[in-house]
């Protein structure tokens, strides 16, 4: 059976129809597993890795058929340029550079889909017309797949990490990385203290250089700045003395209301008389 992503898989595809393509692990096996295979079509630009007309979109792709597998399956329809194998399908972008084989590595597990991309548009109608023709074995004498206990001594094997290999890699990394981190700072020091159409300065993370020369209208805002400055500071100590002279004069009024108040309580006291009607 495709498995439940080929549903999906397919949805996401146009409506052309799907070729079945009987395949078989060994010439020892009696039934057959089917490949789905249609033209990759997709929007001009929306997919750069996988070029309309010459990919060949394969569905229903099992795990222990890996890229080197279809390259061979498919290269007598003409000669496979590049083979992707993904979990889902989806829009592929062209990579500059190679994956890395220590950091970049994952492994897919279950049932997959792959784009093979052929080198001339006429391989894929006849990829296609595999469909017609018997069951193609992924697996022969000269070229075996490792299966059981083999696939898992060579998947050990390839996980351990030649140190050599390792560390050109990160090397080239550190390399490149270094360049990009000077023509940063380059381009940030060409664009210091460089003034605008405007006479700003843009000031980057490394500050402002000393000494460097200013152009009139910079000059002008900077004095104009300071002044507005200086005024601002000036104002600001003028209310507050003002504000501490408001409130000692109006402590001084509760003071004097007080004392007034205590002498004419006082005077009611002495005045007091028993008057019972």
């Amino acid at each position: 059976s495709a498995g439940n992503g080929v549903g999906a898989a397919a949805a996401s595809q146009s409506s052309a129809s799907l070729a079945a393509l009987a395949v078989k692990f060994a010439e020892r096996q009696r039934s057959h597993h089917c490949l789905l295979v249609k033209e990759h079509q997709v929007r001009e630009g929306a997919d750069t890795a996988h070029p309309a007309r010459r990919t060949l979109f394969v569905l229903n792709v099992p795990p222990y058929c890996g890229p080197d597998s279809l390259s061979r399956l498919f290269s007598r329809c003409g000669h496979v340029q590049s083979v992707d194998i993904c979990d889902k399908p989806g829009p592929g972008e062209k990579k500059d550079k190679l994956a890395s084989k220590f950091f970049d590595h994952k492994t897919l597990k279950g049932f997959q889909v792959a784009y093979v991309v052929f080198r001339k548009p006429a391989a894929v109608q006849a990829a296609k017309a595999l469909s017609q023709e018997g069951p193609l074995l992924i697996s022969t004498e000269r070229h075996p797949v490792k299966t059981g206990i083999s696939k898992w001594i060579a998947s050990y094997e390839a996980s351990i990490v030649d140190p050599k290999e390792l560390k050109a890699e990160v090397d080239a990394y550190m390399q490149d990385y270094d360049k990009k981190v000077e023509e940063e700072e380059a381009k940030a020091a060409k664009e210091e203290g460089v003034p605008d159409e405007e006479g700003w300065v843009k000031v980057t993370r490394k500050g402002r250089k000393p000494g460097l020369p200013r152009t009139e209208a910079a000059n002008l805002r900077v004095l104009e700045r300071e002044k507005r400055k200086r005024a601002r500071k000036e104002l600001l100590n003028f209310y507050a003395w003002q504000h501490r002279e408001t409130k000692r004069e109006h402590i001084a009024q509760l003071r004097k209301k007080f004392e007034e108040d205590k002498q004419r309580i006082a005077l009611m006291r002495a005045q007091r008389k028993f008057r019972p009607y």
